[in-house]
């Protein structure tokens, strides 16, 4: 197989003391990752945060919903609202049952009223009182969020200390770009806008589609997700994983297997078809690796475990730690991913290997625009059954988190600012 030159992680910057480049006053050294408890979400912000440099310093904060019973039902409200509105549904319970009454905890735990930054574990008022004490210290302070839960705590942070923070919101927020200092989007999130688009959505509706204008300077846009693989990654996994992946036989053969989502459904009927196509590429292949998502459903892993799992080629991960995922990534010759992942097939794209897609056909809208970006670069191919997995083919690796990163220093430096370890 042919060696794929992947990229190295960013050096440390040379040049003069920072004393002459403007003071410590100018120079990022820490950041804020404020995260929705997704680990595809805080994997990307995680991600950036590390090919700057700022891996071991960052601290995570997170916004986090209430989960269970009628919360599974509520997550179309902000998150404010959502918490006060079960906070209030206890209480009724609380009372109905002639309890005592428990206060609503305070997530700053300095005895203030309730509002934003009392129902919130990602504390506007904590962030920004931090950010304005330690600037003379410690300099400005990068905020990289993720996820539609940490827009409002996002920009908030943004519009309260301004001159203190760089806020980077990651995902497109759908409306009012200006209240962050750059947003990290994929091409597809601006599918809307396309005329293929257009023609799918009566006309009177278009006023509610977002987003609703094209990205503007403040867009850096990418290809796929964001995520922590590169080239040091990868080798630092490749040695972990040695004992378990160099003995097997080759070509490896890795299968990540996600969940039916609104913009890609599929049920039984796919992992019929994927186990068909499977058991036709066996005999090219020396081993073969399974791995479901949490999220899985039982309909779909059960017919791919009846089939497979008592093939001796066949390995089925079993959902216990420690997760093989960074060893897959290290070890694999290809790889197999269903669709609906961007943040997988990302990932697996980023190596330069073969990725194989099942399912493209089933996804819609901006997912289904994401899936002919990628064939129309030559980055992953329908997977059907008759592959010779043996056979190597390669592209150049996709790079957009070093990409994104890059951008960023450049709207640093348009502010006078810049990032160092």
């Amino acid at each position: 197989m042919r060696p794929i030159r992947l990229t190295e992680p960013p050096n440390p910057p040379m040049g003069v003391p920072e004393i002459f480049e403007g003071g410590a006053y100018s120079v990022i050294r820490r950041a804020v990752v404020i995260g929705n408890g997704s680990p595809g979400s805080e994997n990307q912000s995680i991600g950036l945060v590390r090919t700057l440099g700022l891996s071991d310093k960052h601290v995570l904060y997170r916004v986090t919903r209430p989960r269970g019973g009628i919360n599974e039902w509520l997550h179309w409200l902000p998150v404010s609202l959502h918490k006060k509105l079960d906070f209030l549904i206890q209480l009724i319970g609380i009372y109905s049952r002639g309890q005592k009454l428990v206060p609503l905890p305070l997530e700053n735990g300095n005895g203030g009223g309730v509002g934003l930054a009392s129902v919130l574990e990602a504390d506007v008022n904590q962030i920004v009182a931090m950010a304005r004490q330690t600037y003379e210290k410690d300099g400005p302070l990068l905020v990289v969020a993720s996820g539609r839960d940490t827009i409002s705590i996002a920009s908030s942070i943004r519009r309260l200390a301004s001159e203190n923070v760089f806020v980077i919101q990651i995902q497109h927020p759908r409306s009012q770009l200006n209240r962050f200092d750059l947003v990290i989007t994929p091409r597809h999130d601006f599918y809307p806008l396309t005329p293929q688009a257009q023609g799918q959505v009566p006309r009177f509706l278009h006023r509610w589609i977002t987003p609703r204008e094209p990205p503007d300077r403040l867009v850096v846009l990418t290809l796929g997700a964001l995520h922590q693989i590169d080239s040091a990654t990868l080798r630092s996994a490749a040695a972990a994983w040695h004992d378990e992946f160099a003995p097997l036989p080759k070509p490896l053969l890795v299968v990540n297997i996600g969940w039916p989502t609104s913009h890609c459904r599929y049920g039984a009927d796919l992992a019929k078809q994927l186990t068909a196509s499977l058991l036709s590429s066996l005999t090219s292949c020396g081993t073969v690796r399974i791995s479901f998502s949490s999220r899985t459903p039982e309909k779909i892993s059960k017919v791919i475990v009846k089939e497979l799992a008592d093939n001796p080629k066949v390995y089925i991960w079993d959902g216990q730690e420690p997760n093989p995922h960074m060893g897959h990534l290290a070890w694999a010759d290809a790889f197999v991913i269903t669709a609906d992942s961007v943040s997988l097939i990302s990932e697996a794209c980023s190596t330069g290997k073969p990725v194989y897609v099942m399912g493209a056909e089933r996804c819609k809208r901006k997912l289904s625009d994401f899936h002919e970006s990628l064939r129309e670069r030559g980055v992953v191919r329908p997977f059907t059954g008759s592959e010779d997995i043996a056979e190597s083919w390669s592209y150049p690796p996709l790079n957009d988190t070093a990409e994104a990163a890059n951008r960023v220093r450049e709207a640093l430096s348009e502010r006078g600012w810049s990032v160092r370890p």
